[in-house]
């Protein structure tokens, strides 16, 4: 069957680099990283894109296309021409990387980058390829069973909790240790585990996340009418944001007496008093504005 391929844009936490998402695999396996025409002289499409003169960097990777630019645009201005462009391109048939490309271009190696969140007992650890599909929290080595990378970064003894989602993981310390002498020794060890293929996650906790959201719909149903639209609400305006600081938030119930809807924060946002505080009162006048008189305060636990 003949693929037709389409593109999807992402933004990234870099504003000079958008992701251009492919609907089927690009690559097996295999990155690749190139700073120049030449270096790009194998792949076809890299050299095309290099022929934009704001093209500074190309990455391709398993199902999509990074492209970081110099600032003499915006990449409002030209992001739909690009992802049109490698959108014909894939659908033409020529191939996307030439027989034997992979011994004459540069193989990108894993990179993972440190950032802070609003919580300093929390650092976000973010890599250059999809980890895993959905959330996972776990508070202990017990409750990483299933997650090999979690169980052994708990051998830290300075890691306290750990959270992950799509392609970061935000730790939590204990106050024993600071950041600066721990955080190299960190990305480090996730850098060289993702480089050696090590599973994130066992086939168990994809099957037990799997089982665990089909309750969720399920119980989504149940719900009353206000609690849905509070639900929809924190998916679609609240978590990207709070995605961007490593954390999650999730509904826990509604109170139509007391108007008192309660929220559960995970990861970074856990523990933080700036962000528990800025975050209920954000939720809090958003959910009164937009269900005028149903919501009148919002309390936010800690996960």
């Amino acid at each position: 069957m003949e693929k037709n391929f389409e593109i999807k844009i992402e933004s990234t936490s870099n504003p000079s680099i958008i992701k251009f998402e492919a609907n089927y695999f690009l690559t097996q396996h295999t990155s690749y990283e190139f700073d120049n025409i030449d270096q790009a002289k194998n792949t076809p499409l890299a050299q095309q894109l290099f022929y934009l003169p704001f093209v500074k960097k190309v990455y391709i990777s398993q199902n999509f296309i990074a492209i970081d630019k110099y600032d003499i645009v915006a990449w409002e201005d030209v992001q739909q021409e690009v992802a049109a462009q490698i959108e014909d391109y894939l659908n033409s048939g020529d191939p996307l990387i030439i027989e034997d490309a992979a011994t004459t271009t540069k193989k990108s190696p894993i990179t993972v980058y440190a950032e802070s969140t609003p919580n300093p007992a929390v650092l976000k650890f973010v890599a250059n390829k999809k980890l895993i599909g959905s959330v996972h929290e776990f508070k202990n080595i017990d409750e990483a069973t299933d997650a090999p990378l979690a169980k052994a970064l708990f051998h830290f003894p300075f890691v306290k909790e750990i959270f992950i989602d799509e392609n970061y993981i935000s730790i939590s310390k204990y106050d024993m240790a600071q950041w600066e002498d721990i955080t190299l020794e960190l990305r480090e060890f996730i850098k060289t585990y993702l480089e050696d293929g090590k599973e994130v996650l066992s086939a168990n906790a994809t099957v037990s996340k799997k089982e665990s959201e089909a309750v969720a719909d399920s119980s989504f149903e149940q719900l009353d009418d206000v609690s849905k639209e509070v639900v929809n609400i924190i998916e679609e305006y609240v978590k990207p944001a709070v995605a961007s600081d490593g954390g999650n938030i999730m509904f826990d119930s509604y109170n139509p007496d007391t108007k008192v809807v309660k929220v559960i924060l995970q990861g970074a946002c856990s523990g933080c008093p700036s962000s528990t505080f800025t975050l209920k009162n954000g939720i809090e006048n958003m959910l009164k504005e937009m269900l005028n008189g149903k919501v009148e305060y919002v309390e936010a636990i800690n996960g």
